[in-house]
């Protein structure tokens, strides 16, 4: 079977227009597919060029296939199961920034060139004082793209139309303001002067925006099965859900130039994030962390096997119907749709998503997702959430009686154990509390202000509820008690 590469996929030459700061797999099937179908569907005509921003690794898969691969998007859509697949042809080239700077850094004075992408996890938007200028590359992304845009506006004599538009991916909030913050205050440690300083205010843009796609990268399960539908060998095969979703948040209009929503893409430009940010982590990230730690306790280890539990799905979905959209501030439409490709998501065959991996750090996670619904909640209706209240039982329960050992928290589920990884101040706590009654446990748990701050223990009748709500599953069992009150 032939290899995929430029012969098997020809493709016009286009003009550079996107630097994007890593090769993986969430930017191929996220930001380098939409850019596929703009080439496609508009006169974008941009190419893009991969960057390896580290040392480790290498690049030879890319250039043995002339960065060509395939995208295959499975899952469910209006409730029925799709798989879609692109041939993408928008990568022209993958860089070393290490290992061949020369070559990176001359895309700086690449004339056409106008984004720039990065996703370097969220570790990378970090400012780092003792990086160097002098070094190929900087060892920081921030210091990279720092020494880049300046040889760029040197270059170029500081011309306004030579400025970059920059669409950081990573999951930090306002990614794009701290990226800047990252830039602006390393030209001035850097002494590169007030020109650049203007410059990089005047000519450049920082956006700052939300991504949201379920990526599975490479199949190595199947990658042979589907070669044979293809009819090529893929060794960069990416896989995805067909769910997708781009913000962007910008202080200039770049729809013009980047005219992704013309092609039917889930792209959304604004001037405030914050509403889809905030409706992500309310209802996608919240449904998870309000459902997952009951949903293991009655047994079930992956997110498919337990949203094909009737009394699972219709906890979720009540939770999410009665008691987060209430308070939220988007359009209800636009709540409700993204409320059903949510379950859509959590019913996709193709993605086993471990319960236990959800439930890392639940402590924090549930603070963030689920607590700004209860209050919110408790405030407008003047009474408590039943469900939401409830997971904050069930979150206690998952971390009943378990034993502190080597930083994790060893419990048991029905005699077999499992462990969590938390907060060490939260993994102490429930060691040291193994024994505490469900009252006096569910009291102190709320009570702990570095957990929730002192917020939720004010909450009328919240403490009460909990602690008998606990004891109700000590007493039966966290399915016993689903079944009871939320049938």
């Amino acid at each position: 079977m032939d290899r995929l590469n430029a012969s098997l996929a020809p493709a016009p030459a286009r003009p550079v227009k996107v630097l994007q700061f890593g090769e993986g797999n969430f930017l191929r099937a996220f930001v380098d597919y939409f850019i596929d179908i703009a080439n496609e569907k508009t006169d974008f005509n941009g190419s893009i060029v991969l960057v390896k921003p580290i040392a480790f690794g290498n690049l030879d898969r890319f250039h043995d296939q002339d960065c060509r691969y395939t995208v295959i998007l499975r899952g469910l859509e209006e409730g029925q199961r799709v798989e879609k697949t692109r041939l993408i042809t928008s990568v022209s080239d993958a860089v070393d920034a290490v290992g061949e700077y020369e070559k990176y850094a001359a895309y700086a004075l690449e004339p056409t060139l106008r984004f720039i992408v990065s996703n370097t996890t969220e570790a990378g938007i970090v400012l780092d004082k003792e990086d160097q200028f002098d070094l190929n590359p900087p060892r920081s992304y921030p210091g990279k793209l720092t020494k880049f845009l300046f040889q760029r506006a040197e270059h170029f004599d500081y011309a306004e139309d030579k400025g970059l538009i920059i669409l950081p991916v990573e999951l930090i909030d306002d990614n794009g303001i701290m990226l800047k913050k990252c830039v602006l205050e390393l030209a001035k440690l850097w002494n590169l002067g007030d020109r650049f300083l203007a410059w990089l205010e005047s000519a450049c843009v920082f956006t700052s925006t939300l991504v949201d796609r379920i990526v599975t990268g490479y199949p190595r399960e199947d990658a042979e099965q589907l070669w044979e539908t293809l009819g090529y060998e893929d060794q960069l095969l990416d896989t995805a859900e067909p769910f997708g979703l781009w913000v962007i948040e910008s202080p200039k209009d770049i729809s013009k130039e980047l005219p992704l929503p013309e092609c039917g893409l889930p792209v959304v430009y604004t001037d405030n994030q914050k509403p889809y940010k905030q409706r992500k982590v309310r209802i996608l990230n919240g449904a998870h962390t309000s459902f997952v730690p009951a949903a293991f306790q009655m047994g079930y280890d992956i997110v498919l096997d337990a949203m094909n539990d009737p009394l699972v799905a219709k906890f979720m979905d009540d939770t999410l119907h009665e008691e987060v959209i209430p308070t939220l501030t988007l359009p209800k439409e636009d709540l409700l749709s993204f409320a059903d490709a949510v379950t859509q998501r959590f019913r996709n065959p193709f993605i086993k998503h471990a319960l236990l991996s959800i439930c890392l750090n639940s402590v924090s996670k549930w603070r963030a997702r689920c607590m700004p619904s209860l209050l919110i909640y408790q405030e407008k209706e003047g009474k408590l959430p039943a469900r939401l209240t409830f997971s904050l039982a069930a979150l206690i329960s998952l971390y009943r009686g378990g034993t502190l050992k080597d930083g994790k928290l060893e419990c048991l589920r029905e005699g077999q154990p499992y462990t969590l990884q938390d907060d060490a101040a939260v993994l102490a706590f429930f060691d040291e509390n193994k024994a505490t009654p469900a009252a006096e446990l569910a009291k102190a748990f709320i009570q702990r202000e570095d957990f929730f701050g002192p917020e939720l223990q004010a909450v009328p009748g919240l403490i009460d509820a909990v602690a008998a709500c606990l004891q109700e599953i000590e007493d039966t069992s966290v399915r016993a008690v689903v079944e009871k009150y939320f049938k």
